[in-house]
């Protein structure tokens, strides 16, 4: 077996440490002893980007913000998905996460945080979420509403936190939330917020197998 090799480490801001690995080909990043993410299963993060692009259509000079960059799956599917007038803005919070995409990982990264549609902020994308007039808000910054990675990521699946990002997005725009698994108390709070919510269910793996991962689409 192909041993894992140790490449670096940083600390999320009010919480834990994320350690980056390689092995062969592969790199993968952990919280304390847990997979958060891994260039092994890209399939629901590109699905993140890709469906929530089908269900806006041709909206001209569209608005998008990610949170956060990850290893840049969900972006790179948003750049292929949208055209030349978008402008995407990437929240992140853990800055070594972006030097460790044009590090270690700069031939995954293929140059997409180059992009002239693309913005990336160092910061909690709560904070880029009250700005507002989004077309897309694309939240990919917990394992899902019940896994929190941060606990001040909480206020993001709460009532209040759910009411400001419908005010914060543009008529018939779009929540979209990635959850590692089914939380049917979550859905029920994004319809009390009085977004008309639909969720896939979407295989990790970019050939159609692995873990089964959830994504609610709630239009504004």
């Amino acid at each position: 077996m192909i041993p894992r090799v140790h490449l670096a480490t940083a600390r999320i801001p009010d919480g834990p440490e994320m350690h980056l690995y390689s092995r062969g080909g592969d790199h993968m990043i952990l919280v304390d002893r847990d997979e958060l993410m891994s260039t092994r299963m890209s399939g629901s993060e590109e699905a993140l980007a890709t469906m929530t692009a089908q269900r806006l259509g041709n909206r001209p000079r569209q608005r998008w913000l990610v949170g956060g960059y990850g290893m840049g799956f969900t972006l790179r599917a948003a750049l292929r998905s949208l055209p030349a007038d978008a402008e995407i803005i990437v929240a992140e919070l853990v800055p070594e996460i972006i030097d460790w995409a044009k590090g270690p990982m700069a031939e995954l990264t293929a140059g997409c945080l180059d992009d002239p549609r693309v913005r990336i902020v160092n910061g909690d994308v709560a904070g880029e979420i009250k700005k507002g007039g989004w077309d897309a808000i694309l939240l990919d910054v917990d394992n899902g509403p019940d896994a929190l990675v941060r606990a001040l990521n909480q206020w993001l699946y709460e009532p209040g936190g759910l009411a400001v990002a419908k005010t914060a997005i543009n008529r018939g725009g779009i929540l979209a939330v990635w959850s590692a698994a089914p939380d049917t108390h979550f859905s029920k709070i994004l319809a009390r917020a009085g977004f008309s919510v639909d969720e896939e269910v979407v295989r990790a793996r970019q050939n159609g197998k692995g873990p089964r991962h959830h994504i609610w689409f709630a239009r504004a």
